[in-house]
């Protein structure tokens, strides 16, 4: 179940162009761009970078448990 009147945005970072994806849950009436605009100034996109980055990390040696 999730949350009501939840929307997905997307946000451009303004230097490279890449995009994020943020939820939100805004207010009748609300401006959506300007909000789109403050959130990807305050976005911390250097976290996103590591993160991004350390998905791509592939685990060695891994086996399946035997259930017994």
């Amino acid at each position: 179940m999730g949350i009501p009147n939840a929307r997905k945005y997307s946000i451009y970072k303004p230097d490279s162009g890449e995009r994020a994806t943020v939820v939100a849950v805004l207010p009748k009436g609300a401006d959506v761009k300007a909000y789109l605009e403050d959130a990807a100034k305050r976005f911390d996109w250097k976290a996103w970078e590591e993160q991004k980055a350390s998905m791509s990390k592939v685990r060695v040696g891994q086996q399946k448990q035997r259930r017994r």
